[in-house]
């Protein structure tokens, strides 16, 4: 398995057991709330490279 897939693999585990175990609007604002600040802990280069990324594969 690859290290992209492994980290997708662990990031549903865990929003399986945060659904279990916490609220699910809780477990929602989790699972929403920590790719949001990712991206916007990015500098502005960053987020522009990931945008034209994400824009070239989705033209193929």
């Amino acid at each position: 398995m690859s290290n992209n897939a492994k980290i997708a693999a662990g990031g549903v585990a865990v929003g399986l057991i945060l659904l279990i175990w916490l609220p699910w609007w809780i477990s929602f604002l989790i699972i929403v709330g920590v790719p949001v600040v990712a991206y916007l802990a990015l500098d502005p280069s960053q987020r522009r490279r990931l945008r034209r990324v994400t824009r070239k594969e989705l033209g193929r």
